[in-house]
């Protein structure tokens, strides 16, 4: 049995999360394979009270877009929200609520980073290691890297660059004249393909298909 690589113990340590973040960024693959999508899934996770943790995942036919399973699961959760820190506060529901699933996707969209994080390591980079599968980090806010903002049409785009001027990813917009999504791979994806995938699951909404399902799945508004 596969050996998990975060802790799930209640108590968490933010030192020790950060330790474990430096030392897992040198597992994360930035290279697409060129593997054939049939399921794409969706994560979100929600904390309707206190202590308590509720996580979707929404699997959807790709390139068809179609729902094709769901699973939802709540977990106790006394980690409290520290910025760079959240995988460690998701990761234990959203495992909870995988392991219901029937089908298993192919790829995963992240409600969170990628690679464009302060350690390389963000939701979806953590979430993509502990799976083994491809993720992209699909966030509705920046949390690290420069960028300027991208013209204001559907698949405009602008590099995010981290301190030493590496492309970390993109500012993306997914539709016209709205806010843009900031995109970055998370694990066996490159940046390119990351975008192109996020676009194919976009449709007349700001958000990807999956993820929205996924959102309101969790109990977003």
């Amino acid at each position: 049995m596969k050996k998990k690589i975060i802790s799930y113990a209640d108590e968490f340590v933010p030192a020790e999360g950060i330790k474990l973040q430096k030392k897992l960024r040198s597992r994360v693959i930035l290279k697409w394979d060129g593997r054939k999508i049939n399921l794409v899934a969706g994560i979100d996770v929600h904390f309707p009270e206190k202590n308590t943790a509720f996580a979707a995942v929404a699997l959807f036919s790709y390139p068809q877009l179609e729902l094709v399973d769901s699973s939802c699961a709540a977990r106790h959760c006394d980690i409290a929200y520290i910025p760079g820190l959240l995988s460690f506060r998701e990761i234990p529901p959203i495992l909870k609520a995988w392991n219901q699933l029937r089908k298993k996707p192919d790829l995963i969209l992240c409600d969170g980073q990628g690679i464009a994080h302060p350690r390389g390591l963000g939701l979806a980079s953590h979430l993509g290691i502990e799976l083994d599968l491809p993720t992209i980090g699909c966030a509705k806010s920046p949390l690290f890297g420069k960028y300027d903002l991208p013209p204001p049409l559907k698949g405009d785009k602008s590099p995010i660059f981290d301190k030493e001027r590496n492309r970390i990813g993109y500012v993306l917009r997914t539709r016209d004249n709205v806010k843009p999504l900031y995109i970055s791979p998370g694990h066996l994806i490159d940046i390119e393909t990351s975008v192109d995938i996020v676009l194919s699951c976009t449709t007349k909404y700001k958000i990807s298909e999956p993820l929205r399902a996924a959102h309101r799945m969790a109990g977003g508004n």
